[in-house]
Parts: C-alpha cells; structure tokens; sequence
C-alpha cells in the first residue's frame, strides 16, 4: 500500500497550479477559485493552498479537508460556544467550504450553534450536509427512519441551523435501520419530497459497513447524490479505495470522515467506547508510540495519507478548537518532511499493513440491537 501511496502522481497541489477540468476532478471558476469564494471574506493566499475536488456530479466543487461539526455538539468534551462560532467562521475564511453536522451531534446543539454563526457569514461561502434518522440518547428513540419523521427532522434542523435549505441531506448511519427495506421505500422517497420542495438540493447516505452502500445504490428508484462513510481511508483500513471506482460508476461523490478512525491513530489514543477489536487498538497504540519516539505526529501523518487520495473529493475533521482546526490547515498546507515520509514508510510497514484493513464491521449493530433487546423486556408492558 505504501508504495502505491508515494507513487501518486497528482498529490496536494495547490489549486492554482493545476488545469481547471472536470475531468482531474477539479471545478474552479475562470479565476482559479472555487465558486465559493467571496471577495472580501476570504484569505485569498490560503484559498489558494487549498485542493478543490469535484463531488460527484452535484457540480459542487468542494475543499480537500471539509469541517465535522459534531464537536459543536460536546460530543466529545465541553466546549465553549464562542469559541465553537470562531472556528466556524475561521474555518470558513481559510477555504472549508464544506460543513457535516447531524441532530444526533448534541441532540440539536450542533445545528443550533452553526444556526448562531452562520447567518454571519456569506450563504455562497460554504455548503453544509445535515442528516435524518438518528436522534435521541435513548437507545430506544435513538434512531427512526420513518417518512414522517424525516419530514420532520428535516424542518427541525432548517429552523436550528436558520436556512432555508442545505445542501445536501444524508441518511444517517442507515445499517441501523431495522432493514434497508425502510431506508428504499420510507426515508428515501421522504427526502425526494424534501428535494422537490427545495429544502435540500441532493440527497446522500451514510454508514460504516460499505456493502450496505451498493445494496441501496444499487435498488434505490431516488436518485442518490452522495455517500458519506468514516475510518474506512485511513492507514489502518483503506478499504474505501476499492470501492472509489464502483461509486464513480454510480455518479456518486464521495465524502470520507475521521481520518485518525475515531482518535486511534492518535497520542492520546481513542476513547473507551471505540468499537475496534484489541488486536487494531494494540497496533494502533503501537504505531503511535513509534511516531513519538521518532519526533513525529502521528495524527498529522493520517491527515496527509489520507488527503493524498485524490479520488476521494472530501476529508472531514472535526474540531471546536481554534488551535486544532489551524494544525489540521497547516497540514493540508505542508507535506511531509524526509523524515515523516521515513516514518509513516516504517508505520505502514510495520504496524499498519499486517492489519490487512481489518474493521469493525457489524459490533455496534449487534451492541444496539442486543440493548434493545434488554430493555424490551425489562421494560413494564403497556397498559
């Protein structure tokens, strides 16, 4: 794998040095940028050292690193409002132009601090996904896929984020569902609705399990715009790669998330619910104890083998952190050093590739279905 990683011809090349052809992926105006910049708002210099990449065929040309904001929501730890809306619009000026976030991140709060920031902004300066389907903490209002609730959500998250529509909207984490029967013939059909009422211009699907992907793609009567999928084009499972050219054959754009997969390729390590076996943790935290020791980032690392892909339009990460969302710039800015070539060579040899993409496929859906399960039948019958 390594070796087809350095033998990429067309690696992060600032946009203004590249043709502007659909065809390298690439969709920038007659002035080297992307329809998204606003003369003004912009750091045109960084604009610059920004990839834009053609998403599908929705004609939205959108940058190579794109803004997660479940962190917006205190997933992962408090955050600070102000803070949160600075890193929006930071992000924003520096060339994101491509924002994810979903009612579960939060249960509304993610929507509701963008829904805070954004009217501030320049509506052409960025595009933003949001998602139906999962909800609640509770495991047994978690997730609903229904036509009706869709519809709902769908006017839910408007009202939170303060547009009159978005971009795109995403089925979220549809292996949940208890048959992707109800995602074809309930959520799917629903959201054509919220498209023909011009409340979202495309329509997309999300998920883990990549089979899932291609089952719907391919028995789906909506036409499907996008899939967004996550830890699956990182150096401990790149399986998306075989799958970039099935979804170019569906027309589809690709949106990849989480390229550290959920904090594993990371120093601090990944939190205590991460779903993956021992046997990748230990590789992981073994990979991660050798960047230390050589001096070097191990999440930068991620960042870049994966931004090196240049099939895949759209990376996103997600942070509530100024500090954090400027690393993760500079990093999309700077390529790896001699010697962080050296050691990710050495990582991927070593730690990474004996994994042969192993993954987590199916654990979470057995832990949900097993919770409800339990709670169904501790749960007193209805009068």
């Amino acid at each position: 794998m390594y070796t087809w990683f350095l033998s990429r011809r067309l690696k992060l090349i600032p946009q203004t040095y590249r043709k502007s052809t659909l065809q390298e992926g690439l969709l920038l105006n007659m002035t080297g940028r992307p329809d998204t910049f606003v003369e003004g708002f912009h750091n045109a210099d960084h604009v610059r050292l920004m990839p834009y990449r053609a998403l599908g065929e929705t004609g939205m040309a959108v940058s190579a690193l794109s803004f997660g904001a479940s962190s917006l929501g205190s997933v992962f730890r408090a955050t600070d409002n102000t803070e949160s809306m600075d890193v929006v619009k930071t992000c924003l000026q520096e060339g994101i132009n491509y924002i994810d976030t979903a009612p579960w991140y939060g249960q509304g709060k993610s929507e509701t601090v963008l829904g805070k920031v954004l009217p501030t902004v320049p509506r052409s300066s960025f595009y933003i996904s949001t998602k139906v389907g999962r909800y609640e903490l509770d495991p047994l209002k978690m997730f609903d896929f229904s036509a009706e609730r869709t519809l709902k959500s769908v006017d839910e998250s408007l009202q939170r984020l303060g547009l009159d529509y978005v971009d795109v909207i995403q089925i979220h984490d549809m292996e949940f569902a208890p048959s992707l029967d109800i995602i074809l013939n309930e959520t799917l059909p629903a959201l054509q609705k919220v498209k023909d009422a011009g409340k979202a211009r495309f329509i997309g699907i999300t998920g883990y399990p990549l089979d899932n992907f291609k089952e719907v793609l391919d028995r789906s009567t909506v036409q499907i715009d996008t899939v967004l999928t996550y830890c699956r084009a990182s150096m401990n499972d790149f399986a998306l790669k075989d799958w970039l050219p099935y979804f170019k054959t569906k027309r589809v754009g690709v949106v990849n998330a989480s390229p550290i997969s959920m904090g594993l390729l990371s120093t601090r390590g990944p939190p205590e619910w991460h779903p993956a076996t021992q046997h990748i943790k230990d590789a992981c935290a073994q990979a991660a104890a050798h960047c230390q020791e050589r001096g070097v980032d191990i999440s930068r690392l991620g960042l870049r083998f994966t931004l090196e892909e240049e099939e895949i339009p759209t990376t996103l990460v997600s942070t509530a952190s100024r500090a954090n969302l400027l690393k993760n710039l500079q990093s999309v800015y700077t390529p790896l050093d001699d010697n962080e070539k050296l050691v990710l060579k050495e990582v991927m040899a070593k730690y990474m590739e004996p994994l042969k993409n192993a993954h987590w496929e199916g654990v979470e859906v057995a832990d949900y279905w097993q919770k409800i399960k339990s709670l169904q039948e501790t749960s007193p019958p209805a009068s």
